[in-house]
C-alpha cells in the first residue's frame, strides 16, 4: 500500500464543503466577530485613540486598544524555537511597523465589526524609521544565529588564498525580493473560554507550538489550552507561528465572555504575517580552466525586522552541494522597521539557489562547459564541510536522467541564437537540494475488534495529503483495508507531532506511525502468544512481512496457517488495543550526526522571449528528484509541480515593493502583487528516482514538498539568459530589465 497512487481520502470532504476549517467551526456556539485596526505609520507612537463613534455603532460590543488589553508576556528572544514564543498584542502605544494592530473592533457580525473599525480615529507621533534595505546597507551586522539551527558562518581551508590563486575567478552579486506565502485560507482563529480552559480553532501548521505560544502569552499552563485544526488551507511557512489575529481572538473572548472569531483580510496578511526577506548575495567561485571549483564563497545580507530575530539561511545552501577545498559562507543582516521576517516555502535553499545556481550557469558559460557537466564534475562523495558521508546522494543520476528526458543535447549552445518566429528560445537548468529535517513526533495507532484501525496525531492536514499517506501506512502495517482506517488529525489532545512544515511532516509522522503499528503488533503477539500456541499446537507465533498477518507454526508439520492481526484483536481485545510510536529530534538521532541527509533534484526549463516586447513565456519544465521512498506518487507529484510553479513565480513575477517613506508594502493585494495564473504555467513534468535512504528513517523517505522550489527559479533564469543573452541578477526578471539589451530585431 505504501508507494501506491491512492486518491486522497479527504478529497470528497473538500469538494463537497464538508471539510471544516477554523473559521467554519460552530462547536463553540454563536461567536462575535473581530476586525483589526492597523497602524498607518511605520514607526512611532499612538498619541490618541478616539473610539466613541465606533462604540456607538450598531451591534458593537467593545473596541479594544492598548489601554484595555491585559498584561501579556514578552517574547523570549533567547529561545531559538521561534514558533512557540509569546506574541503580545496591543501591548503598548508603540508602533513598530506599518499595519501593526492598534485596535480591535468586536461586534455581532463581521460587517458590523468592519464598519466599526473604520470609525476608530487614531493619531500618531512618528519617529524616524529604517525602511530602505539598500540605503541602510552600512548598518549590516553579524547575527548571533540564523534559521533552522545552522551556523551563522562557515570556513574551510583558506578561501582568500584559494580564490586569489584560482586561474578563473567569478565574482557576482544577486538580489532577491520580498515575497509572501499567501495561502488560500488567510490566517484566522476562533477562541472560546470555558472557565479557565481555552479552546482555539486556528489555522496552524504546528499545534504544539501554537499551544505553547498562546499559553505563554497569557500566563496559562499548556494543559489549559486546546488547539483544534483538522484542516488548514495551506501554510507555506506562514502558519508555523500564530499571529495577531489569534492572540486578539483569545484576548477578546476572555474579556467579553463569549467566543470570538477573527480572520485577517488578504491585504492585512501582507502586513501582519511574515514575509520572505529581501537578500543581497555575493557568490565567488574560483576554478581551474577545466571547471574544477577550488574556492567557494557565498556571502548573504538579508533584512531582519527590528524586534524579531529571524534570519533566512540563504548562504547555507551550498555548504553540502559542490566540492571545493577552500570555502566560506556568511550571513549578515540589516535591521529594518518592517513587518517581521518569517519562513516562506523552502527558506534558505530557494533564495540561496537563485544566486548560486545562476552563478554556476555563468561560470559554465565563461568556461564554455555544459552546465550539466560542470555540476557533475564538482559532485562530492562526502559532505565538503562536515566531512561525513551522505545517507543517499543521487544528484548525478538526477542530472543525467533529467538531461536525457528533457532533450538537453538540443540546447542552443550560443545564447540568443535560436528563434521560433518572433520568439527567442532558451534552455536552462539548475540543481536542487533541500535539508532533511526530523523533529520529535508521536502517533497513536489503535486497532478495534471490528477490524477498524484508528490513527491519531495532532499534525494538521495543510493540503499535502496527510490523511491519505497515514492511512496507507496503517493499512499496510496492520493488514487492514484502507477504507477501514480512520485518521484523526489536528487536535492537541492527540499525541504531539512536529506539525507540517519544512518538508518534515510526511516522513516524521509516517515513521512514528510505522513504529506504533510495529509496537502494537509486537504487543499483541507477546500477550496472546502463549494462549494461541496452546490452542493451535504451534511452536511460535510471529508477524509476517508487512501484511499484518500473524503466522502460526504447528508442531511437527510444515503447514503455516495464518490469521489476520485484527482477528486476534477481536478475539482477545474486544475493546481494542493501541500503541504509540515516536521519533526523536535530529539533534538526538545519531544518523544526523554521522551522515549528511538531504533530498536532491535537477530541474530543466525552456522559455520563449518575445523579441519585440521582452515578454517571457514558459514553454515546458521538467524536474527529476531523489527524495527517498515516495509514500504516494499522486499526492507527492502535486507537491512537486506546485513547488516548480512557485519557482517560476519567484523568477518572473513576485516582488514585494516597500514604500520607503512609511514602511508599507505598496502592492499588498492580488491585483498588484503578481502571481502566475494557469496561462503562465505550461505542462510541468515531475519524475521520481526509485530510491530508499535508510539513513533518513526506517521507511527510507525524505522531504518532498519544498524540494521542487529549490532550484526551479534559477533554471528559469538561466533559460532566459540562454534565450536572450541578457543576464539579469536582480530578481524577478521583468520586461524592463530585458528590453533595452535584447538582440537587434530582424
Amino acid at each position: 500500500m505504501i508507494g501506491q497512487p491512492v486518491n486522497r481520502i479527504d478529497g470528497p470532504l473538500k469538494v463537497s464543503g464538508r471539510a471544516t476549517y477554523a473559521y467554519e467551526q460552530w462547536n463553540a456556539g454563536q461567536p462575535l466577530y473581530g476586525y483589526i485596526v492597523g497602524a498607518t505609520i511605520g514607526r512611532g507612537r499612538v498619541t490618541t485613540i478616539d473610539t466613541g463613534r465606533a462604540e456607538r455603532a450598531p451591534g458593537v460590543h467593545r473596541i479594544f486598544t492598548y489601554r484595555e488589553a491585559p498584561k501579556q508576556a514578552k517574547p523570549d528572544l533567547k529561545d531559538q524555537n521561534i514558533y512557540g514564543r509569546a506574541f503580545p498584542v496591543l501591548a503598548s502605544a508603540d508602533v513598530n511597523y506599518f499595519g501593526e494592530p492598534v485596535a480591535l473592533a468586536v461586534a455581532d457580525t463581521f460587517e458590523g465589526a468592519r464598519a466599526a473599525a473604520m470609525l476608530v480615529d487614531v493619531s500618531y507621533e512618528t519617529t524616524n524609521g529604517h525602511f530602505d534595505f539598500d540605503a541602510d546597507a552600512d548598518r549590516a551586522v553579524r547575527p548571533e544565529y540564523v534559521n533552522a539551527g545552522v551556523s551563522t558562518d562557515s570556513e574551510v581551508g583558506n578561501f582568500d588564498e584559494g580564490f586569489a590563486q584560482a586561474p578563473i575567478k567569478f565574482d557576482q552579486t544577486y538580489t532577491t525580493s520580498y515575497m509572501f506565502s499567501l495561502p488560500l485560507e488567510p490566517q484566522n482563529a476562533l477562541a472560546s473560554w470555558d472557565g479557565d480552559m481555552l479552546t482555539v480553532y486556528v489555522s496552524t501548521q504546528i499545534l504544539g507550538e501554537a499551544r505553547r505560544s498562546i499559553a505563554g502569552t497569557f500566563g496559562l499552563e499548556p494543559n489549559q489550552v486546546r488547539i483544534v485544526s483538522p484542516f488548514t488551507g495551506g501554510g507555506f511557512g506562514s502558519k508555523l507561528s500564530v499571529h495577531a489575529e489569534t492572540m486578539l481572538a483569545v484576548l477578546a473572548a476572555r474579556e467579553l465572555g463569549q467566543p470570538v472569531k477573527i480572520a485577517a483580510t488578504r491585504q492585512q496578511v501582507f502586513q501582519l504575517v511574515g514575509n520572505r526577506p529581501t537578500s543581497l548575495q555575493r557568490v565567488r567561485l574560483g576554478a581551474s580552466a577545466d571547471g574544477r571549483i577550488v574556492a567557494f564563497g557565498h556571502e548573504t545580507v538579508v533584512k531582519m525586522s527590528t524586534g524579531n530575530d529571524y534570519v533566512e539561511q540563504s548562504a547555507a545552501t551550498g555548504r553540502a552541494l559542490y566540492a571545493a577545498p577552500h570555502r566560506r559562507t556568511t550571513h549578515r543582516v540589516i535591521p529594518l522597521d518592517l513587518p517581521r521576517s518569517e519562513d516562506v516555502r523552502a527558506p534558505g535553499e530557494s533564495t540561496g539557489l537563485m544566486a548560486l545556481e545562476s552563478a554556476m550557469d555563468e561560470l559554465a558559460h565563461e568556461l564554455n562547459i555544459d552546465p550539466v557537466e560542470l555540476r557533475i564534475m564538482n559532485d562530492v562523495i562526502k559532505d565538503p564541510e562536515r566531512g561525513v558521508p551522505y545517507g543517499q546522494r543521487r544528484l548525478v543520476e538526477c542530472l543525467r536522467e533529467g538531461a536525457r528526458r528533457f532533450g538537453w543535447d538540443q540546447r542552443p549552445k550560443k545564447p540568443a541564437s535560436v528563434r521560433d518566429g518572433r520568439r527567442l528560445v532558451g534552455y536552462g537548468m539548475a540543481a536542487s537540494i533541500r535539508t532533511q529535517f526530523q523533529e520529535t513526533t508521536s502517533v497513536r495507532a489503535r486497532l478495534l475488534g471490528d477490524g477498524t484501525a484508528i490513527v491519531q496525531t495532532d499534525m494538521p492536514e495543510i493540503g499535502t495529503g496527510t490523511y491519505t499517506i497515514l492511512a496507507q501506512v496503517a493499512s499496510q502495517e496492520l493488514g487492514v483495508p484502507i477504507d477501514r482506517v480512520r485518521v484523526e488529525l489536528g487536535d492537541s489532545d492527540f499525541p504531539r507531532s512536529a506539525g507540517s512544515g519544512g518538508s518534515w511532516g510526511a516522513s516524521n509522522s509516517c515513521t512514528a506511525l510505522y513504529r506504533a503499528c510495529r509496537k502494537l503488533r509486537e504487543q499483541v503477539l507477546a500477550e496472546v502468544g502463549e494462549k494461541e500456541r496452546a490452542d493451535s499446537g504451534s511452536e511460535k507465533v510471529g508477524s509476517h512481512g508487512f501484511s499484518g498477518r500473524v503466522v502460526l507454526s504447528p508442531v511437527g508439520t510444515e503447514k503455516r496457517p495464518s490469521s489476520d492481526l485484527s482477528a486476534l484483536v477481536a478475539k482477545h481485545y474486544p475493546e481494542g488495543v493501541e500503541a504509540i510510536g515516536s521519533i526523536v529530534g535530529m539533534d538526538k538521532d545519531p544518523n544526523f550526526k554521522n551522515y549528511s541527509l538531504f533530498s536532491f533534484g535537477a530541474q530543466f526549463a525552456e522559455v520563449r522571449v518575445d523579441i519585440d516586447t521582452g515578454e517571457i513565456r514558459m514553454h515546458r519544465m521538467l524536474g527529476v528528484f531523489d527524495a527517498g521512498r515516495i509514500f504516494n506518487p499522486k499526492t507527492a507529484r502535486s507537491q512537486l509541480i506546485g513547488g516548480m510553479a512557485w519557482g517560476v513565480s519567484m523568477a518572473l513575477h513576485e516582488e514585494g515593493v516597500v514604500e520607503t517613506r512609511v514602511g508599507s508594502f505598496i502592492n499588498h493585494d492580488f491585483a498588484q502583487y503578481l502571481l502566475p495564473v494557469h496561462a503562465d504555467i505550461p505542462a510541468l513534468e515531475a519524475v521520481f528516482l526509485d530510491a530508499f535512504d535508510d539513513k533518513a528513517n526506517e521507511l527510507g523517505a525524505k522531504g518532498v514538498g519544498e524540494l521542487a522550489m529549490c532550484g526551479s527559479g534559477a533554471a528559469v533564469a538561466n533559460a532566459v539568459f540562454n534565450a536572450t543573452g541578457v543576464r539579469v541578477r536582480k530578481f524577478p526578471i521583468t520586461i524592463e530589465k530585458l528590453l533595452a539589451d535584447l538582440p537587434p530585431q530582424e
